[in-house]
């Protein structure tokens, strides 16, 4: 059985979103590389837009799955798809072509997902006709954002930049040291739980007879500008302050933005829900 999602609830197709959200994701972290070839770190940014890219496109993607009656998955949808995703994020920056790497971290995080999702479906007996559709993409979901965050926090997604550091010993002296590294230092858990608190967290906020689908995708949003200015905070340790404060003012102007386009149509959508009249008092009771 095979069902095809066009529209959920009206708005955009899901088509769309993904094919936008995994078109704007591997964009942006191709700008990022721009670091490379000019030798700076100031185009790190790029990281974070494509992590917010990816998450607004995986938060969707749970919506879709979870319209089949399995809220409760939500939290470890958004678990599976960065359990899943740092495996193929990790694996993918080990290759000697810097500039394959974000399309071998989709190729292998889509396969990882296809895998899951088949063994939900057909060992684990859950029968949900997008099940396979959906662990394939937040699988990709995840190992793209995880590869934005780390590409904020380092400038780079390669694995020499993601394990390599150093620290400077008496002001003058500088000694390599793999600690001071997004693997080396833990920065890797804390991408995780990022990515996964944004991209669950839209879906349990705005469902309900009252949801709306620029809503949900506004606070996705939302919640990406405010991991990315967490992650644009945690920057600081290992590139220079320039690139740092760059992503950190426009994470700030980002998350000002969609916060307060959020609370504008929340606002909109609880004045809809005011025509309904109170229930009547009946005589002696």
């Amino acid at each position: 059985m095979t069902v095809k999602v066009e529209v959920i609830e009206g708005g955009i197709p899901h088509t769309k979103i993904m094919i936008a959200g995994l078109v704007c994701t591997i964009v942006c972290l191709y700008l990022s590389y721009l670091n490379v070839v000019t030798n700076t770190e100031v185009f790190s940014f790029f990281g974070g837009l494509a992590a917010i890219a990816a998450l607004i496109w995986g938060s969707h993607t749970i919506k879709v799955l979870c319209s089949y009656g399995i809220g409760t998955g939500v939290p470890s949808a958004g678990m599976i798809a960065f359990g899943s995703g740092v495996i193929a994020m990790l694996l993918a920056t080990t290759i000697k072509v810097d500039l394959a790497i974000p399309i071998v971290a989709l190729v292998l995080a889509a396969f990882i997902g296809l895998i899951l999702g088949y063994l939900a479906n057909e060992v684990l007996n859950m029968k949900i006709p997008a099940m396979i559709q959906a662990l394939t993409e937040l699988a990709v979901v995840g190992a793209l954002t995880l590869m934005g965050f780390a590409v904020l926090i380092t400038g780079k997604f390669t694995f020499l930049g993601l394990t390599s550091g150093s620290v400077t010993l008496l002001n003058s002296v500088s000694m390599p040291s793999y600690q001071v590294s997004f693997i080396g230092g833990g920065l890797t858990a804390v991408a995780f739980l990022l990515g996964a608190i944004a991209i669950q967290h839209p879906f349990n906020a705005c469902l309900g007879p009252g949801w709306k689908q620029d809503r949900m995708l506004m606070l996705t949003a939302e919640c990406g500008f405010l991991s990315m200015i967490v992650a644009a905070f945690m920057s600081f340790a290992l590139i220079t302050a320039v690139p740092a404060i760059i992503s950190l003012l426009i994470a700030i102007i980002g998350w000002v933005y969609t916060y307060g386009e959020y609370i504008k149509m929340s606002k909109r959508d609880a004045y809809a829900w005011l025509d309904s009249k109170p229930i009547p008092d009946v005589e002696g009771h």
